[in-house]
């Protein structure tokens, strides 16, 4: 583990000094996803002189923003010929008069070496909470993109050869259902953020493709309809784990244990983090509840150790998934029983008791059940978005010595 937290240490100090202030400016993560990668060759996109764009959803507006990408899973430097954002009118078009040049240390290109991301530099550019960004990148030469996520359930655009980063809209060749490279958007707004981190559960898959469906999303709409801005920053990686990487698999992401300080500590503007890993573990190894207990209990004292609140979710059902059986679901059952009842965590939230069958509480309530069995459907992500206890939001911004009444989770 200390090599590992080695490696990590610099994207910790890098997200650090960028979450900190910088010329007066403050700034707070809106929208993130988890690197991951290389994909199987099967699934590895190649581009050659052509643009990538790619949308997202964003949790909170601002004045200015800037963009983070990766060549974390690179073999070798990756070269952006051009970048552009601005705000999405719909498809893959970009709303009039919004469009925006960025820079990356004052230039319009810039090389990322293997194994590095870089923050591009702030831009004028005001944008509402819950609103979609386009963010249009310039690739010359050939450009493989071995650093993605992989489950983005939001549809990106990838050109005919030629730098069409300045187009509204733009001559359209493949559509990619995955997020190659960018992995965050800030904006200068002095506001506390939450992290989801965990899974497939948290990374909304077999939720509406196009349509924001995740839990997290639903939390927004859910914040945004009582007027506070909180950033909400989607850090979860379908098939991801908590203990163990799949070297055949590796799109899944490395280990939660591994990736946590790039992916939740290093986020501008952290303040809580709601964690919900561990299925997969499960599912694919059958750790002892002892092991998933000692990983949960070093997630919160990192956590902890950085100021930030560290809010533990229990794993919902997954009988007749298809890595069911009843010795696993002990260790479920167990794991689940020391989230609720150990005090480890500043707080729980109970996705198993709201989202399983009281009739059989081994499997998912069939009305949220997207139909393998382990995955919600929309209704199934809107519940465990209103079970969120605002308070535990809320208290992420709160000022010391500040009341805070606990609201109840709605029903």
């Amino acid at each position: 583990m200390d090599a590992v937290r080695r490696f990590l240490w610099p994207w910790l100090v890098l997200g650090m000094l960028a979450g900190g202030p910088a010329q007066g400016q403050a700034w707070t993560g809106t929208w993130g996803a988890a690197p991951a990668g290389p994909p199987p060759p099967a699934r590895l996109i190649t581009l050659t002189d052509q643009t990538l764009r790619l949308i997202v959803h964003i949790s909170n507006g601002g004045n200015r923003v800037r963009i983070r990408l990766s060549n974390e899973m690179g073999s070798g430097p990756l070269r952006i010929g051009a970048a552009h954002i601005g705000l999405r009118a719909s498809g893959g078009v970009v709303a009039a008069l919004t469009d925006r040049t960025l820079t990356f240390n004052g230039l319009r290109t810039v090389t990322i070496p293997a194994g590095s991301r870089v923050d591009s530099d702030a831009v004028a550019l005001v944008v509402p909470g819950v609103a979609d960004l386009a963010v249009s990148l310039f690739l010359p030469g050939s450009s493989a993109l071995t650093t993605t996520h992989e489950s983005a359930l939001q549809s990106g655009y990838i050109s005919t050869a030629g730098d069409f980063t300045a187009s509204p809209m733009m001559p359209v060749k493949a559509i990619t259902s995955s997020w190659p490279l960018l992995a965050g958007v800030d904006v200068d707004l002095a506001a506390p953020v939450v992290v989801a981190f965990g899974d497939s559960l948290t990374d909304g898959v077999r939720s509406t493709s196009n349509a924001n469906h995740r839990w997290t999303d639903y939390l927004t709409q859910r914040l945004r309809g009582l007027g506070r801005r909180v950033g909400i920053v989607n850090r979860g990686i379908s098939a991801n784990q908590l203990l163990t990487v799949e070297p055949g698999a590796l799109w899944a992401g490395r280990p939660g244990l591994e990736r946590y300080d790039r992916d939740v500590l290093a986020t501008p503007g952290v303040r809580a983090v709601i964690v919900l890993i561990g299925i997969n573990d499960i599912s694919y190894h059958s750790p002892t509840p002892a092991r998933l207990v000692e990983a949960y209990r070093e997630l919160v004292a990192r956590g902890r150790a950085q100021g930030i609140k560290v809010y533990g979710a229990t794993m919902p059902p997954f009988e007749s998934s298809p890595n069911y059986s009843a010795a696993r679901e002990t260790i479920r059952q167990t794991v689940n029983g020391w989230i609720r009842g150990s005090g480890a965590f500043d707080g729980v939230i109970d996705f198993d008791q709201s989202l399983r069958d009281p009739d059989r509480p081994s499997r998912l309530l069939p009305s949220f059940d997207s139909g393998d069995h382990l995955h919600p459907n929309d209704a199934g992500y809107q519940r465990m978005a209103n079970l969120v206890p605002l308070a535990f939001v809320f208290s992420a911004s709160q000022a010391p010595g500040e009341e805070m009444a606990m609201e109840p989770a709605f029903e």
